[in-house]
């Protein structure tokens, strides 16, 4: 018996704002470019940031009506998906193209990790043992309205 997993996640930047298409089918797909930065010392010992662009893609409408809200350029998000690699020709060529992509389905997720409307306070890392939630300062949220920080 064969056994694999193909699951993906990602914390990154939107480099634009969601794209929307409708389908001829009348379904609609949703497409998201999201930045990952790595930095590393090359044999020089000069520092280097590296850039990396993820192509992700749901076809999920209520993702989509969500998506259509709040994903933004500049938002840091995090995305669970699957990879999937499509395969096509283009008109005049004999040679195949191909285009892999974080694929969202049923059962992954795309969450928000910042304040919408370019607030840069993160979400805590961790809840403490007892269930009570702390803010990113580390007080208490005791008598906080916290509802009225969660973008959606």
């Amino acid at each position: 018996m064969s056994f694999g997993m193909n699951r993906v996640e990602l914390i990154g930047r939107l480099g634009a704002d969601v794209t929307v298409n409708h389908l001829m089918s009348g379904g609609r797909v949703a497409n998201l470019s999201i930045a990952t930065d790595e930095s590393y010392f090359n044999g020089s010992g000069e520092k280097v940031d590296k850039t990396e662009w993820h192509r992700v893609v749901t076809f999920q409408d209520g993702l989509i009506d969500m998506l259509e809200r709040h994903a933004k350029k500049g938002r840091l998000v995090h995305a669970e998906g699957k990879l999937q690699t499509r395969r096509w020709k283009k008109d005049g060529e004999d040679s195949d193209r191909f285009s892999t992509e974080i694929l969202i389905v049923p059962g992954h997720k795309v969450q928000f990790l910042d304040k919408p409307n370019g607030g840069n306070g993160a979400r805590p890392a961790a809840e403490p043992a007892n269930g009570e939630a702390m803010p990113a300062g580390g007080a208490s949220a005791q008598g906080d309205d916290l509802g009225s920080e969660i973008p959606f």
